[in-house]
């Protein structure tokens, strides 16, 4: 897919096919989310910063099926409820940019509210 709405729309459709909307309240979604990013965690837990910016073709494919299902549940929570993604995620870096000035926090690893 090229784009998110092309994603939302994919998923809205795979999800009235099997009849799930029952199920997906935001709770629930949101919930599934936070186990999916939990799966993918595993792929890095024990290992090095160089293991984790060099994985083998296997855990690579594993990862990369970890990042869909973490984006498909982020679409399908935005789309329940009324999120536009990329407005949020603009928002967001003016607020970030706002928080984190680029004079106190280049080359920083602190909080904003350590800076």
């Amino acid at each position: 897919m090229k784009d998110l709405e092309a994603l939302r729309d994919a998923v809205r459709e795979f999800v009235a096919e099997r009849d799930w909307e029952q199920f997906h309240s935001p709770k629930n979604i949101a919930m599934a989310l936070s186990v999916e990013v939990a799966e993918l965690l595993e792929h890095f837990q024990w290992l090095t910063e160089a293991q984790s910016a060099t994985l083998d073709d296997e855990t690579r494919a594993a990862v990369a099926d970890e990042i869909a299902d973490v984006q498909i549940y982020l679409v399908r929570l935005a789309d329940r409820l009324g999120i536009d993604i990329l407005d949020a995620a603009a928002t967001k870096f003016v607020k970030n940019a706002e928080k984190y000035p680029v004079d106190k926090a280049k080359g920083s690893s602190k909080k904003y509210t350590e800076l």
